[in-house]
């Protein structure tokens, strides 16, 4: 929903009742994530997109229909296998989709919700889609502990919800959680879709050259906050690097010893010169990051190993470092690297093999969320049984994921956008 929040919040301000459609359950190969939206305001207009154009009609009806009524559904879009070009998904995939009328009066959080998010203040926002309690009833909960609405089922179920976002809400998951009538965490019939906005994840691009605007770029593109760091002020000027957020100059290593970073964070290191990368990534390799990229061909890379070594980086952390950075494409332009780079940060992040696809069979579509097994028989019929659902989480509020911490343990959900990677041997 991040993506349509001015123009829904524009209509909230204007005290516009409108629909407001959000993905929060996906199966198989599903286009859009959970948390995906689209709204139509009360005169026709639409914002956004949940299914990139395969049911978007069907939701446009469902939330006009909603918004004259004041009565909120949810109704699960999949394949007919009748006729495929139906209203459904042709890709196969099934999705569940949450329509609700919104308005000043039913979302009196919005406007909170939205400047914290234009500020970069994590918040999440549990609503109530199925089960026994009152469908729609949401609440609103902040980093620092305190939360406002109710789910209307008494402070057990608020307490319980409470909890289960703010771990959430710390991993950036967006996801569907159920529990009892007084919150117990039992996989029950009362369904809640806790919706994160967590702030974007940070990519940090060291090295003022021309590959690093590219890669700036292509991060941006992706959903970072880009940093480009070079320690010489000629070259580290905002005018160079336009997509980028924000542009220091300072020594690469004396940076990224000041700033904290976490398991969603991206390091790429294209200084491509000893007496920057050696300090660097020294520190880097010791500090939590979902990916660390270096550039240089592979005699560059050795070099740089037997270097890191003589300053006494371990063989686990080394293991840690991909160079030389990015899939194999054949990249040669900083343009080429760039996608180079974000085609291994989107592998990373979903678990793609790197291969082309007319190579390969079975799903398309990675890195789900493993469901419930007795939900996922009764949800899964629908898709034949064969794929877990995404937008659901186990009962340790674990999501699955494929990215470590700087200990090299397993972090869940830590690539928010995608992990660098380039074939660039220069």
């Amino acid at each position: 929903m991040r993506d349509i929040l001015d123009s829904i919040t524009k209509w909230w301000e204007a005290d516009e009742t409108f629909g407001l459609a959000t993905v929060v359950r996906t199966f198989s190969s599903a286009p859009r994530e959970p948390g995906a939206a689209m709204a139509v305001s009360g005169d026709g207009e639409v914002v956004g997109s949940v299914s990139g154009g395969c049911v978007e009609g069907a939701v446009y009806e469902l939330a006009t229909e909603v918004t004259a009524s004041g009565e909120p559904a949810l109704r699960r879009y999949g394949i007919s296998d009748d006729d495929a070009f139906a209203v459904g998904l042709t890709c196969g995939g099934i999705i569940d989709i949450f329509v609700e009328p919104a308005s000043r009066e039913r979302f009196a959080e919005l406007g909170e919700v939205t400047a914290a998010v234009r500020g970069g203040t994590p918040v999440a926002v549990a609503t109530i889609i199925e089960g026994p309690g009152e469908i729609g009833a949401r609440r609103v909960i902040w980093e620092d502990g305190s939360a406002t609405g109710t789910l209307g089922a008494g402070d057990r179920l608020d307490e319980a919800v409470d909890d289960d976002a703010r771990g959430m809400l710390a991993q950036g998951v967006t996801a569907v959680r159920r529990y009892g009538p007084d919150g117990e965490r039992r996989l029950d019939d009362l369904a809640v879709f806790v919706q994160s906005f967590a702030p974007a994840p940070r990519m940090l691009v060291f090295g003022a050259i021309d590959f690093a605007a590219a890669v700036a770029r292509a991060g941006k593109f992706l959903g970072y906050r880009v940093t480009v760091c070079d320690a010489r002020p000629v070259f580290a000027t905002a005018s160079r690097f336009p997509d980028a957020d924000e542009v220091i100059t300072d020594w690469p290593h004396r940076y990224l010893s000041g700033i904290s970073t976490d398991e969603r964070t991206v390091i790429c290191v294209l200084t491509h010169d000893p007496k920057f990368d050696v300090p660097l990534l020294e520190v880097a390799l010791r500090r939590p990051a979902a990916y660390i990229g270096a550039m240089g061909s592979r005699r560059t890379h050795e070099d740089r190993l037997a270097r890191l070594r003589e300053v006494g980086v371990t063989e686990a952390e080394l293991a840690r470092l991909r160079s030389p950075i990015g899939l194999d494409l054949g990249a040669r332009t900083p343009e080429e690297t760039a996608v180079a780079i974000a085609a291994e940060l989107i592998q990373l992040r979903w678990g793609g093999s790197g291969r082309p696809l007319t190579a390969t069979t079975g799903r398309i579509h990675h890195g789900r969320v493993l469901d419930d097994p007795d939900q996922l028989r009764a949800d899964g019929a629908a898709a034949g049984g064969e794929a877990p659902a995404a937008g659901e989480v186990p009962a340790d509020g674990r999501p699955a994921g494929g990215a470590v911490r700087a200990d090299g343990s397993p972090a869940a959900d830590v690539l928010e956008a995608s992990g660098p990677a380039s074939s660039r041997t220069a």
